[in-house]
């Protein structure tokens, strides 16, 4: 998770070279095949980004779902749960959030019955 500060020259999100590396990052510790579901985030069209998609299509699969679709989609689900807990915060200020919504992430990680509901409601299931 990245928080903006403000600070000079401080990135404001991710960009796609960010995103770039985050699979080959998470394909070093797996060392197994990665298939990535994404949005139409325009960082996610990029040529940049297809083409490391390309360079590493030996073990990267990507998906790339509709422009909405919530059904689709079961990390949707992961952030409404997020939400139910984080959206009535009366947060300080945003080191507070992001505390938060990395507790609430670390509970919905140890409780499968959550993530499996949510991959039910996007008619998927996980099977190994």
């Amino acid at each position: 998770m990245r928080e903006y500060r403000g600070r000079k020259d401080e990135a404001k999100g991710l960009g796609w070279r960010d995103l770039c590396r985050l699979p080959a990052r998470a394909h070093i510790p797996l060392s197994g095949p990665i298939v990535l579901v994404w949005g139409n985030v325009r960082l996610h069209l990029t040529r940049g980004m297809r083409e490391s998609i390309d360079r590493n299509a030996a073990w990267l699969t990507v998906f790339q779902l509709p422009t909405y679709a919530p059904d689709l989609n079961p990390q949707e689900g992961i952030w409404s749960l997020v939400k139910r807990e984080v959206g009535n915060l009366a947060a300080a200020d945003l080191s507070q959030i992001t505390k938060s919504v990395k507790r609430r992430l670390k509970q919905i990680q140890y409780r499968p019955d959550l993530i499996d509901g949510c991959l039910t409601g996007a008619s998927l299931t996980l099977s190994g």
